[in-house]
């Protein structure tokens, strides 16, 4: 009958690495199994597999991760946004120096079009009996970002729909490795009937069975490395079939792996940043001397006259004593970079206006990657309303005016000031918010 082809699969695990050792074991036992019954298996990310709120990725600027990935013998990958916006530009082309697998991304250039040394558009790889099976991958478009951070990102479904019709006539299985979400994937299912399987990732989605469209098999294990998908393709019957492992059914041969990773993580962060005399705590729903340094940091870094963020992003105190590379990330661990936005005096003052809602306080943060636990209160530096007049760097704020007011990226999504997203913006980038406090501590030290 021939042989078997076997595809396993993760992603968007945003390293959380308490699962890893399950995952690493079942992929080894099954590659040894497939193998010894002459049938072929592939191990594929599909992006997101570095998350920078983890200490350990943190630390090692995400190459940790792509040693996991060799230590479990991944074939191919492919970025997600996680890689591709979170490092700088000269940190995503290190990346994957040491990998032992190719990265496939079609739709990620240098400004002048040329490809990453680092990436591939698409792979063909031939079995032992002369199948062969070709892999193409895209990543989403941030395309604002990659272009702060240097880079040219292009539409992904052209670019993966480019890529079949460079190889469709030389494979006989074509698998697309995208991190593109499960509305694009289900698109380019029909748009591209060319493609196979469809591997997922970005929105998390799980399919617990796999879903067709056409003659397109779609598969997604959701997030956190919660579960492994398993596709398998019988290429002379012409069948092919998905399911989901579920590794909280998986025996551990390590529970403490995470705790160790993070402990590496912490070492290699132990870079002083200033000595604190005394503590500052984290408040979420009320002013702090944390938040007002918070937001004097953001004032000298971006030149604004007033800023905007809210006080539930601290998860950690600053301690007394040493304060670290590690603490500062403890305290802000999230991946948010600030934002520099420029609004008219009117538009402030509506910007203000609704900031004072009494609700955002308690509102649990979600769907945006790992941004903290509630909003908390909102914190508003340089701006000050008196009798219904707008003060901004304690001057009146005509109506027709124009001002920049420094915030986070996560304001400029829409979902909690629709203006932002309209209004002309530049985003800081690779600095996050941790970069600027300690970088804000370390001015004051040598001064």
């Amino acid at each position: 009958m021939g042989e078997t082809i076997h595809i396993y699969h993760t992603n968007d695990l945003h390293s959380h690495f308490s699962n890893w050792p399950r995952i690493k074991n079942l992929l080894a036992e099954r590659k040894r199994w497939h193998e010894e019954e002459g049938d072929v298996c592939l191990i594929l990310d599909i992006g997101d597999h570095v998350d920078r709120s983890h200490p350990y990725t943190e630390g090692t600027a995400g190459k940790g991760n792509v040693d996991l990935l060799n230590d479990a013998e991944y074939d191919a990958v492919t970025i997600g946004n996680n890689e591709g916006i979170t490092l700088s530009k000269e940190e995503l082309d290190e990346l994957y120096v040491q990998a032992d697998f190719d990265v496939i991304v079609a739709n990620l250039h240098e400004p002048n079009g040329d490809r990453p040394e680092w990436a591939k558009p698409h792979r063909l790889i031939e079995t032992k009996s002369g199948y062969t099976i070709g892999l193409v991958g895209a990543t989403a478009e941030f395309t604002p970002f990659y272009k702060r951070l240097g880079w040219t990102v292009s539409d992904a479904k052209n670019a993966i729909i480019e890529s079949v019709e460079a190889i469709k006539g030389e494979a006989d299985l074509i698998v697309c490795l995208s991190h593109l979400g499960v509305k694009e994937d289900e698109y380019l299912a029909e748009l591209c009937p060319d493609i196979d399987v469809i591997l997922g990732a970005h929105t998390h989605h799980i399919f617990h069975e796999g879903k067709i469209i056409g003659n397109t098999l779609l598969g997604a294990a959701g997030k956190f490395g919660m579960y492994i998908g398993h596709v398998t393709i019988e290429p002379f019957l012409q069948e092919k079939k998905a399911q989901l492992i579920e590794t909280a059914t998986l025996q551990s041969s390590d529970d403490t792996f995470n705790e160790l990773l993070i402990e590496q993580g912490k070492a290699q962060l132990d870079e002083p940043i200033f000595y604190n005399e005394k503590e500052l705590k984290a408040e979420w729903f009320k002013d702090s001397a944390l938040a007002e340094l918070f937001g004097e940091a953001l004032l000298e870094f971006s030149g604004a006259p007033c800023a905007l963020f809210n006080a539930g992003l601290f998860m950690e105190d600053m301690p007394i004593g040493k304060a670290t590379r590690y603490d500062f990330h403890k305290m802000l661990p999230h991946p948010i970079n600030p934002c520099l936005i420029e609004l008219t005096g009117a538009e402030l003052k509506e910007i203000y206006m609704q900031s004072l809602n009494a609700e955002w306080p308690h509102i649990e943060l979600k769907g945006m990657g790992f941004r903290g636990a509630v909003v908390g209160k909102m914190i508003r530096v340089g701006l000050e309303l008196r009798n219904h007049q707008l003060f901004v760097g304690g001057k009146p704020a005509a109506h027709d005016e124009t001002f920049e007011l420094i915030t986070l990226d996560m304001f400029t999504f829409g979902y909690f000031f629709p203006t932002l997203k309209r209004a002309p913006k530049k985003y800081f980038m690779p600095e996050f918010l941790r970069d600027v406090f300690s970088q804000y501590f370390r001015s004051k030290a040598i001064r």
